[in-house]
């Protein structure tokens, strides 16, 4: 009998540990070579750069959530030398943001009049208001997409024709290309070669790093939000920003999703500075 107790108890312990070892991870943080890292050692790094971009899946609620965390961590670090930018806003909208942050039109007449992604209320309007609560600067970063949807259609080259007054929410014509760089090689075979849709993502680049560039003072802290594809490895926004300023300590934080989060997959090495997997299973806010 005594030896019948004994194996349950084995067997009981046993059976706990692997449940315990498949209870599910929310994410884990990784170096670009895989290493594990805490969230406090990667924001000491992110709190000493210059421009740190945060890679996100659109539809991933951990990036949203840990996205409003180091905003306020960040604040606590840089208080009013912290910037706040995103892809999901457009230049030419930049003076609705000022207008609503400076009180003199409501926010139900901001997000009537600007272009907002489906998924503004619950994943980005949390950081546009963080921002004005406490008065930081907010720069809509992208390519107003009437112009992106041309470049698709027509090439870079077309921009060129455009009237000056449209050109303020450019970056500097001509737009340098490189179809050699390993993103717009990907789009250029999704594409099935035609290169205009990867030049349309290289005015989407440039004009980010153009806007992160044109706000950024001795001091700041600008972080950046965009889709992963535009700053993994360094790439899109980076290269266009570089040419800008060769100096600027950018650091780089991407998000992956994977079968298990407790390890970095070999293939999602080297994305980022940091990259952040979650469980492919995760739940999506759209």
């Amino acid at each position: 009998m005594k030896f019948t107790l004994t194996l349950f108890w084995i067997f009981l312990c046993f059976f706990q540990n692997i449940n315990a070892q498949d209870n599910p991870v929310a994410y884990k943080i990784f170096t670009a070579k895989g290493k594990n890292v805490s969230y406090l050692d990667m924001m000491k790094e992110l709190g000493n750069a210059d421009v740190v971009f945060f890679g996100e899946l659109h539809n991933n609620p951990i990036c949203h959530w840990l996205q409003i965390e180091m905003t306020r961590d960040l604040y606590g670090r840089k208080e009013d030398k912290l910037v706040v930018g995103a892809e999901m806003f457009e230049t030419d909208n930049q003076i609705l943001i000022n207008e609503y942050f400076l009180g003199f039109i409501s926010e139900r007449n901001f997000e009537t009049e600007a272009r907002l992604w489906s998924n503004y209320q619950t994943d980005y309007k949390p950081i546009l208001n963080f921002a004005k609560e406490f008065e930081l600067r907010f720069v809509a970063t992208n390519v107003p997409r009437r112009y992106a949807s041309m470049v698709s259609k027509q090439g870079l080259d077309a921009l060129i024709d455009l009237p000056d007054y449209s050109k303020i929410y450019l970056p500097q014509l001509p737009i340098d290309m490189d179809l050699d760089l390993e993103c717009y090689q990907t789009m250029l075979k999704m594409a099935d070669g035609d290169s205009n849709f990867p030049q349309a993502q290289m005015l989407k680049d440039a004009t980010m790093a153009y806007s992160i560039h044109r706000n950024l003072r001795k001091g700041d802290l600008f972080f950046h939000i965009n889709g992963s594809f535009h700053s993994d490895r360094r790439e899109g926004i980076l290269w266009y920003l570089r040419k800008l300023n060769p100096n600027l300590k950018m650091v780089v934080v991407s998000t992956v999703e994977q079968e298990k989060a407790e390890k970095l997959h070999p293939d999602n090495q080297q994305k980022g500075d940091y990259i952040i997997v979650t469980p492919i299973r995760m739940t999506k806010t759209h």
